[in-house]
């Protein structure tokens, strides 16, 4: 798992069928400092409602992500799993 900032969302003329129906967001994944990037943004297909702007826990499992789309055969590497909540954050 990992954090990342959510930064936009990607259009698809065509999709794979396992994701039809599901929003796929830009996310720029977070080193531990919560600040730095680590590496370029990536696509991750949204499990859980998140938005731009917000900061999200992403995984690479691949067995979630067939569970998530209910398909057992899917091109996805990332998924959205956890919003931040940013008033449990310690100081």
């Amino acid at each position: 798992m990992q954090l990342a900032h959510v930064i936009g969302t990607a259009t698809a003329t065509l999709k794979h069928p396992s994701l039809e129906g599901r929003r796929i967001l830009i996310v720029q994944p977070l080193r531990a400092d919560r600040k730095a990037a680590d590496g370029d943004p990536l696509l991750a297909v949204d499990g859980v409602g998140a938005g731009s702007g917000e900061y999200v826990m992403i995984t690479s499992d691949g067995k979630g992500a067939r569970e998530l789309l209910g398909h057992d055969v899917t091109p996805v590497r990332w998924t959205v799993i956890g919003i931040r909540d940013p008033q449990r954050e310690s100081k």
